[in-house]
Parts: C-alpha cells; sequence; structure tokens
C-alpha cells in the first residue's frame, strides 16, 4: 500500500513537474500536514510546517526576480501588487488544485480556519521540497517553465481587482447593508506565528470567516469568501 503511495506520488511529479525526484521523503514530507502524524525522517516523526517556512522564502524571491526580469519598466508598487496576487495564499490554494497537488495531501482536521489555507500551505513545502532536493537554479525552472507558463495567466491576474474588503464595503453602501468585522479568536499552535481568525456580519448575520496572520490579511480573507457567498 505504502509502496503504491510512492510510485503514485514519484509519476505525478514526474508528470506534472517533469522530473524525478532524489529524495522522496522530503515531498511526502511537504504533503503531510500537521493534524496527521506525519513521515519518518531521521527517525523522527516530520510534518511540513519546516518546509512550508523554507517554500515561502524560496518562491517569493523566485516571483520576485521573475517579474522584475518581465517588467523592465514597472515600477516597485506594481511590482509588489503582483508579487502579492501571485503568493497570496487564496491564490496558492487554486495553483495546488490546478496542479493536482491537492489529491497528495495527507491531511486529517476538521478545523475550516485551517482547511482555507492547508493547500496554499502545502504548494509552499512542496516547493521547499523540490529546493532542497534539486537546489535553488532548478526550482526556478520549474516554477517558471512548469508552473507559471501552463497554469497561471499573468496578464489576467494582473488586471484582477483583489481588494474583496472594497468590493464588500461598495455593495453595502449600494444595498444600505451594515458589514462588521469581529476577531473570534487567535491561534498559536505548536509555537506557530499567531493568526487570527476574523468573521464577516452583513447586518448581523455571519456570512465568512477568515485566518491569516494579521487582522487586516484575515479581513481581506473573509471578505473575499463573502464576495463568493454573496456573488459579488
Amino acid at each position: 500500500m505504502f509502496g503504491r503511495k510512492k510510485n503514485l506520488l514519484k509519476q505525478y511529479i514526474k508528470n506534472i513537474l517533469g522530473f524525478t525526484p532524489v529524495d522522496l521523503t522530503l515531498y511526502e514530507q511537504s504533503l503531510a500536514h500537521r493534524s496527521v502524524a506525519g513521515v519518518i525522517v531521521n527517525g523522527m516523526r516530520k510534518n511540513n510546517e519546516r518546509l512550508e517556512y523554507l517554500g515561502d522564502a524560496v518562491l517569493s524571491a523566485i516571483i520576485a526576480d521573475y517579474l522584475y526580469k518581465k517588467y523592465p519598466y514597472a515600477d516597485e508598487g506594481f511590482l509588489t501588487n503582483l508579487r502579492s496576487k501571485l503568493v497570496s495564499r487564496n491564490h496558492l490554494n487554486k495553483l495546488s488544485h490546478k496542479i493536482g497537488l491537492d489529491v497528495h495531501l495527507k491531511t486529517n482536521t476538521n478545523n475550516l480556519s485551517f482547511s482555507q489555507s492547508i493547500n496554499g500551505d502545502a504548494f509552499e513545502a512542496f516547493i521547499g521540497a523540490i529546493y532542497l532536493d534539486k537546489g535553488y537554479r532548478f526550482t526556478r525552472k520549474v516554477i517558471i517553465n512548469r508552473i507559471l507558463k501552463f497554469y497561471v495567466d499573468i496578464d489576467v491576474l494582473e488586471k484582477e481587482d483583489t481588494n474583496y474588503k472594497g468590493k464588500i464595503l461598495n455593495w453595502s453602501q449600494k444595498n444600505k447593508k451594515k458589514i462588521e468585522y469581529k476577531v473570534i479568536r487567535e491561534l498559536a499552535e505548536h509555537h506557530r506565528q499567531k493568526q487570527y481568525v476574523v468573521h464577516a456580519f452583513i447586518d448581523g448575520k455571519f456570512v465568512a470567516e477568515g485566518c491569516d496572520f494579521t487582522i487586516k490579511a484575515a479581513e481581506q480573507q473573509a471578505s473575499m469568501y463573502a464576495c463568493e457567498t454573496l456573488k459579488i
């Protein structure tokens, strides 16, 4: 059973990303959410948290370099905004689905706050695994030539309005509705950076939940889900 899963993961990496991994354990670890037992690495059970941290930094650096060269005349504000869209949790969640990474994710959680970011977190951890297994230059080629080229339309993303809080505000004013955001709880599991869970209410009724490392970002995420619910 375990051998079959390893072969499926190896074949998935070969088919989608075009290479054969050297250390498959790294990729297994990248797909092990902290809600499961994890995988054994050097005699210790590990999940994808550390790889997520590493992948976040590697991905951000590669995207920044790519955009800097793609848009030689763009100013810092444009580049920063576009990079934020590309590496946002919402976009990485969608990207994880597009490349089929979510199918291989191992998790055991019913916590809505974490489930909203779990696929994006795994994507970052997966990038961290590629980096450790193959190095920076190889990881850059994979991200640009196998992911951005086939699964991301940067021109469309560039024009996309991601100010969901602004959308909700405009909608509420037009429809004479009252929109409120409340911090429901704070999460700080396993020595991770604190996260804020925010609920969005319209006329006192719960509409959506957001969770992120700042209250502002959590409100934006709640607004995004509220836009989806209200079909704005």
